[in-house]
C-alpha cells in the first residue's frame, strides 16, 4: 500500500505562491538588495516601508526587502551567506518567513535584507 502525502489548504496556498513569487524574481523584478540593513535605523526604514503596503502587495514587499533567489554574500567567504534558510524569522517546516511585516512563503536558498541570525 503506497502512502499519500497529505497536504493542508495553507500548505497548497504557501506553495503557488511561492512559485508565483519566485516567477517573479527570476524574471528580472529589480529588487532594493542594498544596503543591508544592519543598524536599527536601517531596519526601521526598511520595515515602515513595508507596513505602509497591503497584505496582498507582493511584488513591493520584494522590492523593498531586497528579494533575491540566491543567498546574499557580503564577501568572498562562502561562510557568510544570508540565507532564509539561516534567518531568525524563517520556520523551516513550513518554508516561510514569519517577520510580521512579510509573511510570505520563501524558499531556503532565498535572501533578504532584512535577514538575522
Amino acid at each position: 500500500m503506497s502512502e499519500e502525502k497529505i497536504t493542508s489548504p495553507m500548505q497548497t496556498a504557501d506553495d503557488q505562491l511561492r512559485s508565483v513569487l519566485e516567477d517573479i524574481l527570476k524574471h528580472g523584478l529589480k529588487t532594493e538588495i542594498e544596503p543591508r540593513a544592519y543598524s536599527h535605523e536601517q531596519i526601521y526604514e526598511i520595515v515602515f516601508r513595508l507596513q505602509t503596503l497591503t497584505k496582498e502587495d507582493y511584488k513591493n514587499k520584494l522590492v523593498f526587502a531586497g528579494f533575491t533567489i540566491t543567498p546574499y554574500n557580503p564577501g568572498d567567504n562562502v561562510d557568510e551567506d544570508q540565507a532564509c534558510e539561516t534567518c531568525m524569522y524563517y520556520l523551516v517546516h513550513r518554508r516561510f518567513c514569519e517577520l510580521p511585516e512579510l509573511m510570505l512563503p520563501v524558499n531556503e536558498g532565498w535572501s533578504c535584507r532584512l535577514w538575522r541570525i
